[in-house]
């Protein structure tokens, strides 16, 4: 019994080692084989100079050229509404008419009296050339006369005021009155706000206050408008410094034809210097941002690849950025002109990573993008 108990442990002793002498020569051999590198494909772009548009940025408010709150001069009930609100208007055109009936009633007592003086004056003139009145009673007539006047003059004023008219032409706001609601001097009737053209008021650093110029184009965009951009020139330079922010106030008149921008709306403004720079511009999507430091992937040969088709490797480079336009950041440091680079996919590669250019499926990239675009 014990001799056979031995020769099965020996017997299965040799079939392990069978076993484990096989499984080792498979595994020396697939240590000896050299493992095909995967290549990364990437779409790639040449570093090239661009010549970009000098500008400063700031944001500003819009304000009408004319804008005012249309109100009572004085007290008095509201007789007639002439407009209807949000509608444009000319200047001149009436827009409330308060009462005036007791107003019109002494206008006409006050142009008979102004008539019967009238008479009585030139009545006195004319026998005062005949020497036949004296000069006390001239002066008499003479200033009774210009009394009447003055009764109808006031009158005529009082009257004015309350036919309240547009000062100017533009577009009418929300109707803050009722027929036959009693007014007081300074109650607000309505808003009326001139828009094209219309200002738009924003601040620069005084550092650039010596690069501005009036007559410089300010262009002009919006989140309320998007895809719309507006401009017009710098008009006036505010010739005092803000002690607080030091910064300077500047005002550029915007043409606003199809008035979709409105005073008190926030803007981000451009001002086109008239000298361009050249830099070295590559996409915002080929650098890699870290906290450390920002960095992009040059193509380059790999390093001891002698066939005719040699491969490429992505090597990392920190560079320095500068400015951003569109869909392109400027690079100050780090690159030179004719390097190609991976333009996107970069979040998935390291450093010295075999990759494969195809630019089949990349992306427009433009100074200008538009939403449409993306």
């Amino acid at each position: 019994m014990k001799k056979k108990i031995i020769i099965a442990v020996i017997g299965l002793a040799v079939l392990i080692g069978i076993i484990a002498g096989i499984k080792g020569l498979q595994i020396g051999k697939m240590m000896g084989q050299k493992r095909p590198v995967l290549a990364e494909t990437v779409t790639a772009t040449i570093v090239e100079p661009q010549n970009w548009e000098s500008a400063l940025s700031s944001v500003g408010s819009l304000v009408a050229v004319q804008g005012v709150t249309v109100s009572a001069e004085m007290a008095g009930k509201v007789a007639h509404i002439a407009f209807e609100p949000g509608s444009a208007v000319q200047a001149g055109d009436l827009l409330v008419q308060q009462d005036v009936a007791a107003e019109t009633a002494q206008l006409r007592s006050a142009e008979a009296t102004m008539a019967l003086a009238k008479v009585n004056f030139e009545r006195a003139r004319s026998l005062l050339a005949q020497k036949t009145y004296s000069r006390a009673e001239y002066d008499s007539a003479d200033a009774q006369y210009k009394q009447a006047v003055a009764q109808v003059d006031n009158l005529k004023a009082v009257i004015a005021k309350k036919t309240i008219k547009a000062p100017f032409s533009g577009m009418l706001g929300i109707r803050l009155v009722n027929l036959g609601q009693i007014l007081s001097a300074g109650d607000a009737i309505v808003s009326l706000q001139s828009l094209d053209p219309i200002h738009v008021n924003f601040s620069l650093p005084q550092q650039q206050l010596a690069q501005i110029r009036t007559g410089f184009l300010a262009r002009v965009i919006s989140d309320a408008v998007p895809g719309k951009m507006l401009e017009g020139p710098i008009t006036a330079i505010n010739p005092q410094v803000d002690a607080a922010t030091r910064n300077i106030l500047v005002q550029a008149t915007i043409d606003n034809h199809e008035m979709l921008m409105r005073p008190g709306m926030f803007v981000n403004v451009t001002v086109v210097l008239p000298e361009q720079q050249t830099v070295l511009a590559i996409p915002a999507t080929a650098v890699l941002n870290a906290p450390y430091s920002d960095s992009v992937f040059i193509v380059e040969n790999a390093a001891g690849d002698n066939s005719t088709a040699p491969g490429k490797v992505a090597r990392q480079q920190f560079v320095r950025l500068g400015q951003r336009r569109g869909d392109y950041v400027a690079i100050t440091a780090g690159v030179k002109e004719g390097d190609m680079i991976v333009s996107t996919g970069v979040f998935k590669l390291r450093n010295g990573q075999a990759v494969a250019v195809d630019n089949t499926l990349a992306p427009a990239f433009s100074l200008a993008p538009t939403p449409a675009d993306r």
